[in-house]
């Protein structure tokens, strides 16, 4: 699909949580030394039962370099797949991918005790506008799922860019964009599988 600002996709449904994460994200950035000590993801705090943490903490960002980084990755997704969001299933997917990144951080990467940033998030967003792709023929689909899949287990074997942890002043949580694509994928499969039984009621009906 060649890319103008025509073909953007502007309308409400399509963008408007995009903007209201974004806006969250900055405004959590701005006042960040009152906000990160109640709301960064800590995995003591969280076992001792403040689990909004398992939320909050995706807002919050190392420094600068960190939020503009994952806020294009959130621009560039939603300039790609904003045609496939609307205002439920983008929170929907959301969601899934926050608590299913937080969840396998706390379960299965206990040596993370904290974590900030959307980029597990974003890695489950990625997920979805790809299948979203393949669901709609769109072969660049194929590459974009096989290449986030590569990315990820590039990063498991070999370890995340250490330029890019200089540039956010932290380590990257290669874990998060792992569990955050698995939530992604929970998410898409449910997703599918709810419209094909929907489709299969108003046939047989």
């Amino acid at each position: 699909m060649k890319f103008t600002v025509k073909n953007l996709p502007f309308a409400k449904q399509h963008s408007l949580l995009v903007l209201t994460v974004a806006f969250l994200a900055i405004l959590a950035f701005l006042f960040d030394t009152a906000l990160s000590t109640p709301l960064v993801y800590q995995q003591q705090l969280i076992s001792q039962g403040e689990l909004w943490r398992i939320f909050t903490g995706h807002f919050l960002h190392t420094n600068g370099f960190h939020l503009l980084l994952n806020l294009a990755a959130l621009i560039l997704l939603w300039a790609l797949h904003g045609q496939f969001y609307s205002l439920k299933n983008y929170s929907l997917l959301f969601i899934s991918s926050a608590l299913t990144c937080s969840a396998g951080l706390y379960f299965f990467s206990p040596d993370i005790r904290q974590y900030v940033g959307l980029s597990g998030v974003l890695h489950g967003i990625f997920i979805f506008g790809a299948m979203m792709d393949i669901h709609h023929k769109d072969k660049t689909g194929y590459l974009l799922f096989i290449g986030v899949w590569l990315k990820i287990a590039h990063e498991q074997f070999y370890g995340a860019s250490e330029d890019v942890s200089a540039l956010i002043d932290a380590s990257v949580a290669i874990d998060a964009h792992l569990w955050g694509a698995v939530g992604g994928l929970i998410f898409s499969g449910m997703y599918f599988l709810y419209h094909l039984k929907s489709k299969k009621k108003t046939k047989s009906s």
